[in-house]
């Protein structure tokens, strides 16, 4: 019941609101009694006013009459195209024909404009007096103040000062990179010279080697007199001497340096008795043995194919 009671009343009142006249509407619109939504404004097309006399009489009216030193307004044409000249083109022509969509030829006919516009301007500066040209004492205002200027050079100094830090840490990892590279490889080289160092201790207490080069100096002697030295001698004499050891002790001697044998001395140097001038310089013996020239040379394949030949027959 109240639902439709409600709805009745609703009903009854849009119907007596539809039923305002247009002028009772707006009065109500003007009072602000309406309620968004029930409105609709239209808009007015604008009537655009061509005022020619106010427009000219508000130009006449903040128009002033100032001294060209005061406007520097220069308005000039393009300056004369050398190159069209030297082609022998028509300057006139080749101004009219600028397409304003190719790039080169505009920016080049703003450039000819603006060097028309200083070839005009600078000569009626320098009749006024008026220096076209900074002196040496000139110092600009600077755009930024002091304090922005602290600021960015303390930025600049944090962000070296960083990049150092980085280029220093890089540094010190590759140093510790190579260090450790370099530990190892000394380690591995220890552990090689050990392992040869045990294995010719071993072969010369077997007795299958007599060379005593892995022991220098002081190490030698001490090694010798240590209880492997001598149990290795001992065994060593029980075996008696190695043939191979034997024959080159025969060929080259026992014992003594035989480092520097060879080398030449001021009495072997001075000494020419064995000396021939006559093997020396001779053409035919190369290796000084004498002789007839090819003596023993072997014959040649095609020679020694015909004496098969003969032999054959």
């Amino acid at each position: 019941m109240v639902r439709g009671g409600t709805s009745e009343s609703e009903s009854s009142s849009d119907s007596e609101g539809s039923d305002l006249s247009d002028s009772e509407l707006q009065e109500a619109y003007s009072k602000g009694l309406l309620k968004p939504g029930l409105n609709v404004v239209e808009e007015v097309e604008k009537q655009c006013v061509n005022n020619v006399v106010g427009l000219n009489q508000c130009l006449e009216d903040f128009k002033k009459d100032l001294k060209w030193v005061e406007r520097l307004d220069v308005t000039n044409g393009p300056a004369a195209d050398v190159i069209a000249k030297a082609e022998g083109r028509c300057v006139g022509q080749e101004n009219s024909n600028i397409d304003p969509e190719d790039d080169f030829q505009r920016e080049m006919f703003f450039y000819r404009q603006a060097q028309a516009t200083a070839l005009d301007a600078l000569p009626r500066l320098q009749r006024l007096k008026i220096a076209t040209k900074r002196p040496s004492d000139y110092f600009a205002e600077m755009a930024k103040s002091d304090q922005q200027m602290q600021k960015i050079r303390e930025k600049m100094i944090s962000k070296q000062m960083s990049m150092e830090k980085s280029e220093k840490a890089k540094q010190l990892r590759a140093l510790r990179k190579y260090g450790k590279k370099v530990q190892v490889e000394v380690i591995q080289k220890r552990q090689k010279e050990k392992k040869a160092m045990m294995t010719a201790v071993k072969k010369y207490q077997k007795g299958l080697s007599d060379k005593l080069d892995f022991l220098e100096g002081d190490e030698a002697s001490s090694k010798t007199k240590s209880g492997g030295g001598l149990v290795a001698g001992s065994a060593q004499r029980k075996k008696g001497i190695n043939a191979k050891r034997k024959y080159k002790n025969e060929k080259f001697g026992f014992g003594g340096r035989k480092k520097g044998l060879k080398w030449n001395t001021k009495e072997s140097y001075d000494d020419v008795s064995s000396f021939k001038a006559k093997i020396a310089h001779s053409k035919n013996d190369r290796f000084g043995k004498g002789g007839k020239k090819n003596a023993n040379k072997r014959p040649g394949k095609r020679n020694r194919q015909k004496m098969k030949n003969r032999s054959r027959k």
